[in-house]
């Protein structure tokens, strides 16, 4: 008996009869897309906040991008109110990236037909969507792959994450753009077509959509296989896949209750200690290189500003009038902890000590550190000037421990994580 042959065009993924889920269609390319739709905006906005936050345009410590030109053209001064506005917007940005995996994977998974449609190029119009397609395509695996890289803190990056993740979201902003320009008045027909509940009646054993639902798109197999699970079904998979991701992972930013259910998040689960300087932590004082020689009794606070400098020791800020602020910390990898009751010196009195009284400018912070990214930042003149942005001496009623910056650190209310500079060793007023 001779064995029964395989058309060979069909073994190759630009034959019309490879992909043969009769799942797919513009219907349900259409429900996924204004989905993301919705989501990747909010990832935008988002993710260019976050940026801003930094404060880039103030001084170079601060700017990873010097090259951004243009693309910096939004950037303004980083409010301190609300105190928690960073913590808001980094903690949806990560989380809301999160929760968007199983969606867009299943986007992905409904147009693949179109990916490998033959010929390539049909025309200069053709091109042009096709170069739109590569970078729509490409832009956004690598933004969520190099997002989620970091909120694991692998960082196994080509370079700086800040560099690569802020020109790679403008080449997929650019390119999203053009897509949801060309294809969501298409989307937008098709679901008020169809609707959205008539498609998830469909009984399971309908082997393929009804041809007013193709629209010439090139998604609906000329040859389905047995439909062996409904639409319903599957937008229930990516349902729960999303929402079980949401529970995995907001807790890092959310706090309560849903923090120990973390489990997917670095900074999720309970708290890595005990006491008043028991919470999270980002980087340690062994890692950072910092030990008891720098931060012992010979640590010195060097202030400089326009009317001279003086240094103090740690016993002479303790002596200096001390003030007292309930600010979290929030870092760029979505995580947070809720409000800490921090103890110190007001950044404004600091200044007034260098002739700054009437109207502080804004500051250069320097670490004991000696290497790794924002070892130096600066502060802008309205954080400075804000009564709760402190050099913090005590939180939580207690010393700062060395993992938390003693012997000195800066808390500014609604700045990132970064710039809450750990182990101070001077502050230059007027000079950024």
């Amino acid at each position: 008996m001779r064995a029964k042959q395989t058309d060979p065009q069909i073994l190759s993924p630009a034959a019309p009869g490879f992909w043969r889920s009769p799942l797919r269609g513009p219907w349900l390319t259409a429900l996924l897309g204004l989905v993301l739709l919705a989501g990747i905006t909010v990832l935008v906005v988002t993710g260019l906040l976050s940026y801003a936050a930094y404060n880039p345009d103030l001084a170079a410590v601060n700017d990873k991008t010097p090259g951004k030109g243009l693309l910096g053209f939004y950037l303004f001064a980083w409010p301190t109110r609300p105190h928690w506005l960073y913590r808001l917007t980094q903690g949806v940005h990560v989380t809301l990236g999160v929760v968007l995996v199983p969606v867009l994977l299943a986007k992905l998974w409904s147009v693949v037909p179109k990916l490998f449609a033959l010929p390539p190029i049909r025309s200069v119009a053709h091109a042009l969507e096709r170069i739109s397609l590569l970078l729509l395509v490409g832009g956004v695996l690598f933004e969520f792959a190099t997002g989620l890289l970091n909120v694991q803190l692998d960082y196994l990056f080509p370079g700086s994450f800040y560099t690569l993740h802020f020109y790679g979201a403008w080449v997929f902003t650019a390119a999203f753009a053009a897509h949801v320009a060309l294809r969501l008045p298409a989307a937008v027909r098709v679901l008020r077509e169809r609707g959205l509940r008539a498609p998830l009646r469909e009984p399971a054993v309908r082997r393929q959509e009804p041809p007013t639902d193709d629209t010439g798109s090139g998604l609906v197999s000329p040859r389905p296989a047995p439909m062996t699970l409904s639409r319903r079904g599957l937008l229930g998979l990516v349902g729960g896949g999303s929402l079980l991701l949401f529970a995995v992972t907001a807790g890092q930013s959310t706090g309560g209750p849903l923090r120990r259910l973390a489990l997917l998040a670095p900074h999720g689960g309970a708290e890595p200690g005990r006491g008043p300087n028991g919470f999270q932590i980002n980087k340690t004082a062994a890692l950072a290189g910092i030990g008891s020689p720098d931060t012992g009794d010979g640590w010195r606070l060097e202030i400089r500003g326009p009317g001279g400098s003086v240094r103090l020791t740690r016993a002479e800020l303790l002596r200096l009038p001390q003030h007292g602020a309930l600010l979290p910390i929030a870092c760029v990898e979505g995580w947070s902890t809720p409000d800490q009751s921090w103890q110190g010196v007001r950044l404004r009195d600091l200044a007034a000590l260098v002739g700054a009284r009437e109207r502080p400018p804004g500051v250069l912070v320097r670490s004991l550190q000696r290497h790794g990214s924002f070892r130096q930042a600066a502060l802008r003149d309205n954080q400075v000037r804000d009564p709760r942005s402190l050099l913090a001496l005590r939180v939580n009623g207690a010393d700062l421990s060395p993992d938390h910056g003693y012997p000195a650190r800066i808390i500014v209310p609604a700045a990132p994580g970064v710039l809450n500079t750990k182990w101070v060793a001077s502050l230059t007023f007027g000079e950024l």
